[in-house]
């Protein structure tokens, strides 16, 4: 029940489900485990809540199967923490003592459903189906309102809320952050040449660069509209980020789509001490699109970063 990948090795528009067993019996997380193997489903383990928090930290889980009673952090316990921490974690409940709670009670605590011990190993595998079923379908839909309807990318929208999250987490974390604008050069000419569906054709392959050309799971690809596309780059030296950007260039050149190359503008996000995080990111995006728009007035097809402008006008 692994997800199927793409030819580029992105997943598909199906959810990777990860669920965490947590009990303080052995025998049933032993049992669990052989079932879900069985079954090709990413698990992990716990003997206790605690536990169970330490393991979610590294590890994204999907759903949550819980016992009620256990030591250190019970079942209740450990529902509320992960409902505060990661409120889309789906959680199944399971427990032998049925006359002491009711499913309503698991229900109103966050849970998603309820099994009483000794359960059947096809009533389990029902209900967690059910709940991978549901969640494939808030899945699409969410994804059809983050991403652009023509290459797969995430849109405009996206990168709008995005671009604050990285770049609030950049500031507070410490870690370098990047944002690569790019702008397709000669495209409004194939368009007028050779039609719409040739330029639909080419900004695909545009966004299919974008991906193999960038760190899977660390960068993030966006089309910004039109013919114009950005990358958030975050973790990566200078040298790094730049590197990435000739990567994009240098390999678009090898797909034949020429007239049309690309103009990269590339600059690093930086908030000064009590400055407005709102008044940050405007800059960071400025400084990225004068970037971009110095590479298109020397020619276009080349890299320009904040930096090499600065070199230059020294």
């Amino acid at each position: 029940m692994k997800p199927m990948r793409n030819p580029d090795g992105s997943q598909t528009n199906l959810e990777p489900q990860r669920i965490l067993i947590v009990d303080d019996d052995d025998s049933i997380l032993n049992l669990l485990a052989q079932f879900f193997q069985r079954i090709d489903i990413d698990f992990r383990t716990a003997s206790n809540g605690r536990e169970a928090l330490e393991v979610m930290e590294g590890f994204p889980v999907t759903i949550l199967i819980t016992d009620l009673i256990m030591p250190q952090i019970d079942g209740f316990e450990l529902m509320k923490r992960v409902k505060e921490q990661w409120p889309d974690v789906d959680v199944i409940v399971m427990t032998g003592y049925s006359k002491n709670f009711t499913y309503t009670d698991v229900v109103r605590a966050g849970a998603s459903d309820f099994i009483q011990k000794p359960f059947p190993l096809d009533e389990l595998e029902a209900k967690v189906n059910r709940i991978i079923k549901e969640r494939q379908l808030r899945y699409q839909l969410q994804r059809l309102s983050v991403r652009d309807g023509l290459t797969d990318l995430y849109n405009r929208r996206h990168f709008d809320e995005k671009v604050h999250d990285e770049a609030s987490r950049a500031a507070r974390q410490g870690y370098p952050l990047y944002l690569l604008m790019v702008d397709l050069d000669k495209f409004k000419e194939v368009n007028d040449t050779k039609g719409h569906q040739a330029g639909d054709k080419i900004l695909k392959i545009v966004a299919e660069t974008l991906i193999s050309s960038t760190r899977s799971h660390v960068d993030i690809c966006f089309r910004h509209g039109g013919d114009e596309f950005a990358v958030l780059i975050p973790h990566a030296t200078r040298s790094q980020a730049e590197a990435i950007a000739e990567r994009i260039r240098t390999n678009l050149l090898k797909k034949g789509v020429a007239p049309v190359t690309i103009s990269l503008g590339l600059a690093a996000f930086s908030k000064k001490e009590g400055q407005d995080l709102e008044e940050a990111v405007h800059h960071f995006i400025k400084r990225a699109d004068d970037a971009l728009y110095k590479a298109k007035d020397m020619g276009g097809n080349r890299l320009v970063s904040l930096e090499d402008m600065a070199e230059g006008a020294a």
